[in-house]
């Protein structure tokens, strides 16, 4: 039976109805029409996308809990703490905004105001104007230097002329952005990213509403694919638990964990795609997360802060989350890489520094238990969100070629919405789609615009 994609798009919405399957409790099947690699935000979406129209589909993945790169630790502290992906965007056209309610989870607007810390000082209205204004023309040369024919770093197109805010600026949007130093990210690559500043949050967490979605999905946890044959016509994973033959498989790992040879390819995948994954490596990007009763920092529920700093071995501070006394620490680029090399008790001195830099020694004396986060010490991701280097713009558009049967989704080859659950969520639904035509399951029809389609970024003026 083919289905069209109109009547597909209807069977999706159906999915919510079908019986929840608990996750891990999947035995490994010898056959499937579709097998999806990892459970992360692109391969449930895929394998929600399979099950509307009745094909057979199996996860396989490595970890031993769903969610991929969003993890939400419900257990640590009084309030969700999110390890992974703490924001989804485009509230208008994002379908996981209408999946979490349906799902029963609750969704908010994300915290818009911001601090800007000067020493040990807040800074002054104008204070904080200057900071914008020099944020604003730095990435108004990011956004002309994409338009340029020839790709260069970001860092060398910046105003020579932003004195003491040049360092927030680079982290903002380097490190706090992409995970990457600004000499080691894309300006075309940055410039097509799509606006992200309608930021909605899960109040349950993101990893929560992953592993919500993914109930209904047959997933096989703690099972590895360590070797994928593929071809024109079918293919066949090996793990562990045995080998599945299937008419399609759909990679949704890292980049980072494509290049490693941690899955092996027969034949090899082609060097056009490795070395366009290469380009595409992950940043560093984690938290450190400080409870701190009492509030002695003095901040508001939410509050978003940042200092004024002369480099890029800095910070910003997630404050009070949902009114408690968790604070998150986050650090990225090539100064969060290294101090997460050092393991989490280095990570905990910095943040404990840091806040005395900014508060006090009384302040940081006030921290009860900590927490971090080590994403590029994760053996089944290795890093946080894809960032393409200079000169690796057109990295992302072939990973979305197919390869014989065998198709890559995850955020890294959604070419606006890269660095974010919901690229990740639309790859996957996108890699489905195109799968299933390749075995004859969904028939082409006119589009359905999509949350980039709906919603292309716009130059500022």
């Amino acid at each position: 039976m083919t289905i069209t994609r109109r009547g597909f798009l209807v069977a999706s919405a159906a999915v919510a109805a079908l019986p929840v399957l608990r996750a891990g409790a999947a035995p490994l099947p010898r056959e499937a029409d579709i097998v999806v690699i990892g459970a992360g935000a692109a391969g449930i979406a895929a394998a929600r996308r399979i099950m509307a129209t009745g094909r057979k589909v199996i996860v396989v993945e490595a970890g031993a809990q769903i969610g991929g790169r969003c993890i939400t630790d419900s257990t640590t502290f009084e309030v969700p703490f999110e390890r992974g992906a703490r924001w989804m965007h485009n509230p208008d056209t994002n379908p996981m905004i209408r999946l979490a309610r349906s799902v029963g989870l609750d969704v908010l607007p994300a915290p818009t105001g911001q601090k800007m810390r000067i020493g040990r000082r807040n800074a002054r209205a104008g204070e904080t104007e200057q900071f914008l204004a020099a944020l604003v023309r730095a990435n108004r040369a990011i956004d002309e230097a994409s338009r340029a024919k020839l790709d260069t770093s970001c860092a060398s197109v910046l105003p020579k002329d932003l004195g003491d805010w040049a360092g927030a600026a680079e982290f903002m949007l380097g490190a706090g952005f992409a995970g990457k130093d600004l000499k080691d990210l894309s300006a075309i690559d940055k410039g097509r990213a799509q606006d992200r500043n309608a930021a909605i949050a899960c109040r349950q967490g993101l990893g929560t509403l992953i592993t919500k979605l993914g109930e209904q999905a047959p997933v096989a946890l703690s099972t590895a694919a360590s070797r994928i044959a593929w071809s024109n016509r079918d293919v066949s994973v090996e793990t562990q638990a045995g080998k599945i033959a299937a008419r399609a498989v759909i990679v949704t790992v890292s980049t980072n964990v494509l290049t490693s040879g941690m899955i092996k390819f027969t034949p090899d995948i082609p060097k056009r795609t490795l070395d366009a994954a290469s380009k595409l490596g992950l940043g560093s990007y984690d938290r450190i997360a400080l409870q701190l009763p009492g509030n002695p920092l003095g901040l508001s529920r939410d509050d978003i802060l940042i200092e004024q700093s002369n480099s890029t071995r800095t910070a910003l501070m997630f404050a009070n989350i949902g009114g408690s006394s968790l604070c998150s620490i986050d650090v990225g680029g090539a100064f969060g890489r290294d101090l997460s090399e050092q393991g989490e008790k280095a990570m905990a001195a910095f943040a404990q520094e840091w806040i005395t830099k900014l508060f006090g020694s009384e302040a940081a004396s006030a921290v009860q238990k900590t927490s971090a986060t080590r994403w590029n010490a994760s053996p089944y991701v290795m890093g946080a969100m894809s960032a393409a280097s200079p000169g690796g713009q057109l990295s992302r558009k072939i990973l979305t070629e197919p390869i014989g049967n065998l198709f890559l989704a995850g955020e890294a080859t959604h070419e606006t919405l890269w660095g974010t659950v919901d690229g990740a969520w639309e790859s996957g639904e996108r890699a489905a789609d195109a799968a299933l035509r390749k075995i004859g399951a969904l028939k082409d029809e006119p589009d359905v615009p999509t949350q980039s389609m709906k919603k292309r970024r716009v130059p500022r003026q």
